[in-house]
């Protein structure tokens, strides 16, 4: 019988977290619709940030937190307002009104609106097939948005669609903003000072929403998908992504990130019921080239938009 090399099981491990933090991530989109059916969006929001940031305040006690002076206060309150702030209050609102799978395929062009601000406001330059990439995206959503076949595009899917595209906006400025942090402050600590300011951010929501609950209405699914979210899309995903990211190249674990979607329209098939048209399904292949296409640099190049995109899911 051949051996099995030495390092065989620790590649094996790092890919089956590298996979669980993708399946992670692309349910998350599912959950948190099941769990809109018994919970309020800012109630979920911040039960799911609260039992988070109770386990990053215990890592970060063993670990060591940021020095927490009076210029990283002001930057980590800022991102945390952009992300998970405006982003999570974006997309559980949006999740209301459109699809998950939409959903999944509108987030996934996260890292070209990130391109888009670093030429506006970091002077940046793209290459040609970046800049191509960004224009065949924009092609993408529109196909994503308005490719329904029954009765065309509802009022309220594209109240949803849009605040989904808010939500994109916001995760956009916070990878912008978190690069002048990146310098000083770990990227885990920087992730468990997020989710701790955004427990802190969500709690006057949450109190204005406590009243609206049916506390006898909610059901068993619900309270089952938050507990998936709390555990395994803010936390099991995040350790197992940087447990992958610590042994191999960022640029080949980001490139799995486009495997989200993929997950997100399989589970939401099976679990919800939902389908993409025909238009639909188009566009949601068309904004998966494209956020390739607008990443491409060459095969050294770690894409940063693609590798910080999804740590705070």
């Amino acid at each position: 019988m051949k051996r099995i090399p030495h390092q065989s099981c620790p590649a094996l491990f790092t890919y089956l977290a590298l996979a669980l933090a993708m399946i992670f991530w692309g349910f998350s989109f599912i959950a948190t619709k099941v769990a809109l059916a018994s919970f309020t969006p800012f109630c979920l929001i911040f039960f799911r940030f609260a039992v988070a940031a109770i386990f990053f305040v215990w890592l970060l006690n063993r670990t060591g937190f940021p020095e927490l002076n009076r210029p990283n206060l002001k930057m980590l309150a800022l991102l945390a307002i952009f992300q998970p702030g405006l982003y999570f209050t974006f997309e559980t609102i949006g999740l209301q009104y459109t699809t998950a799978t939409k959903t999944s395929l509108i987030i996934a062009t996260i890292p070209i609106v990130v391109l888009l601000l670093s030429v506006l406001f970091l002077k940046e330059r793209l290459r040609r097939v970046n800049t191509i990439g960004i224009c065949i995206s924009m092609i993408g959503v529109c196909l994503l948005v308005f490719g329904e076949t029954t009765g065309g595009t509802t009022g309220g899917a594209l109240i949803g669609d849009l605040m989904i595209c808010g939500a994109v906006l916001s995760a956009a400025v916070y990878m912008i903003i978190t690069r002048h942090l990146g310098q000083s402050v770990t990227p885990v600590q920087i992730t468990g000072m997020q989710i701790i300011f955004g427990a802190i951010i969500f709690f006057p929501a949450f109190l204005y929403d406590l009243p609206k609950v049916s506390w006898g209405e909610i059901r068993y699914e619900g309270i089952i998908a938050l507990a998936a979210l709390t555990i395994f899309a803010t936390i099991g995903a995040f350790l197992c992504y940087n447990y992958a990211l610590s042994r191999i190249p960022a640029a080949r674990a980001a490139v799995c990130i486009n495997s989200i979607p993929v997950v997100t329209a399989f589970g939401a098939w099976i679990l919800l019921g939902e389908s993409l048209a025909p238009l639909q399904l188009a566009g949601g292949g068309i904004v998966l080239a494209a956020v390739y296409l607008a990443n491409y640099s060459s095969q050294d190049h770690e894409p940063e938009a693609l590798q910080d995109v999804l740590q705070e899911s």
